[in-house]
């Protein structure tokens, strides 16, 4: 858990120039290998594997056409929710115990997405600025999502990325 919280810290530090970032505790037992999962521009598509409809196995997260490495494992064929072009994720939450048991992914259309199984102790993240959305992803895995973290930010439209 010590390096998320570097790491959380060091990213506040890149997203200064972001007004209103934010980020959602950690949930989860935390063992593990850690992971983040960054990109440039906006977060286009989100891959989930679910384990024998139970825990979350692993995750993955498209930024415009690139796919991130997967955090966690691959298992069968994964959940994939391509978002629209205005479309951004706001809201993420589920149930925990040892691994992530299962995650509903909000978008501001009102679309959601929901993986796993739901047991064990609820979560709720969401960004502390209405304009912002979900930028990046952190965590650890071990037997599949022991921990998970979301990131917030207004992403600047008018950067060129």
């Amino acid at each position: 858990m010590h390096y998320i919280a570097i790491f959380a810290l060091l990213v506040a530090c890149v997203f200064a120039e972001e007004s209103h970032y934010s980020f959602s505790p950690s949930v989860g037992s935390g063992s593990g290998t850690s992971y983040s999962i960054t990109g440039e521009g906006r977060i286009t598509a989100i891959r989930v594997w679910e384990l024998y409809g139970n825990h979350i196995y692993g995750i993955q997260v498209r930024y415009g056409s690139i796919w991130s490495e997967v955090a966690g494992y691959t298992y069968s064929n994964p959940i994939e929710f391509e978002l629209f072009n205005d479309e951004r994720i706001i809201q993420i939450s589920g149930k925990y115990a040892h691994y992530i048991q299962s995650m509903i992914i909000v978008t501001n259309k009102g679309r959601s997405l929901f993986v796993g199984q739901p047991s064990g102790h609820s979560f709720n993240m969401y960004a502390t600025h209405p304009d912002a959305e979900l930028r990046f992803l952190s965590g650890r895995y071990h037997g599949g999502l022991s921990a998970f973290q979301a990131h917030w930010a207004i992403l600047d439209d008018t950067e060129d990325w």
